[in-house]
C-alpha cells in the first residue's frame, strides 16, 4: 500500500492506531498536497504542478484531515534549503495553519519540520498549534533539544540512533514530549519504549499496537 494516502491512513485507523504522520508540500497553484519525496514519479516535481494534475492517490490536507478525525495528525511540512522549491517566506506552513483552524482541527495536529522557519511560521501565527523540531542523526541531541526550546516546540523528533533513555530523560526535564522515527521492528520498539519516548512513529502498526496493549 502507498504511504502518503486516504486508503493508507484509513488502513491505520483500522489497526488501532492513534495517528498518523504525513508530508505537506505546495503545489504550483497552492495546494497543500500530501506527498513525501519533492517529484511524483512520472509527472514531474510537486511544486511545478496544478492540484488538478496530482495523481489520485496524492490526496490534499483537507481531505486527509477528514479522514483522519479524531486522531491525532502529524503535519510534517516539506519546506527545505537545497531542495528546487524552497520557499523562504514558508508560505506552506501559513496555508497549513490557515486550513488547520478552519478545520477547527487545532486540538489534533502537531506541526513538524527539519527547517526551523517552518516552525517559526506556525508559532508566529498565534495560532497555537503545536510543534515538534524534527531532528537528523547526525544532530547533537543537547543542541537540538535547545533549538526546540528555542523555537517554542511542544516536542522533538529524534530518529532511533537518538534515542537513549539519558536523551529522552533531558528532553523530558525541558519540557518536551519526545517521538521516536522510524520504529521498524520488536526489537527496537521494546528499546524506545523503554527509554520512555511519548511517541512511536512506525510503518508496522499491527505490531506496535500489540506491544503496546501487551498482547
Amino acid at each position: 500500500m502507498r504511504e502518503n494516502t486516504l486508503e493508507a491512513f484509513t488502513r491505520a485507523r483500522a489497526l488501532g492506531a492513534d495517528g498518523v504522520e504525513l508530508d505537506v508540500r505546495l503545489t504550483a497553484d497552492g495546494g497543500l498536497a500530501i506527498h513525501h519525496d519533492p517529484r511524483i514519479d512520472g509527472l514531474g516535481a510537486v511544486y511545478e504542478l496544478a492540484t488538478s494534475e496530482l495523481p489520485e492517490y496524492v490526496p490534499l490536507l483537507d481531505a486527509a484531515l477528514d479522514v483522519c478525525a479524531g486522531m491525532t495528525v502529524n503535519i510534517e511540512i516539506k519546506n527545505l534549503p537545497g531542495e528546487s522549491a524552497f520557499d523562504p517566506a514558508d508560505r506552506c506552513s501559513g496555508d497549513v495553519v490557515a486550513l488547520v483552524l478552519a478545520a477547527g482541527a487545532a486540538d489534533q495536529v502537531i506541526i513538524s519540520s527539519f527547517w526551523s522557519g517552518a516552525l517559526l511560521a506556525v508559532r508566529s501565527s498565534g495560532s497555537g498549534i503545536r510543534t515538534g523540531l524534527l531532528v537528523l542523526p547526525s544532530f547533537d541531541v543537547a543542541e537540538a533539544i535547545s533549538g526546540a526550546l528555542e523555537l517554542g516546540c511542544a516536542a522533538i523528533h529524534l530518529p532511533v540512533p537518538l534515542v537513549s533513555a539519558d536523551s529522552v530523560d533531558a528532553a523530558h526535564a525541558a519540557g518536551l514530549a519526545v517521538a521516536a522515527w522510524t520504529v521498524a521492528d520488536r526489537k527496537v520498539l521494546d528499546a524506545v519504549l523503554e527509554a520512555g519516548v511519548n511517541t512511536v512513529v512506525t510503518d508496522d502498526v499491527a505490531m506496535a499496537r500489540q506491544v503496546v496493549d501487551g498482547s
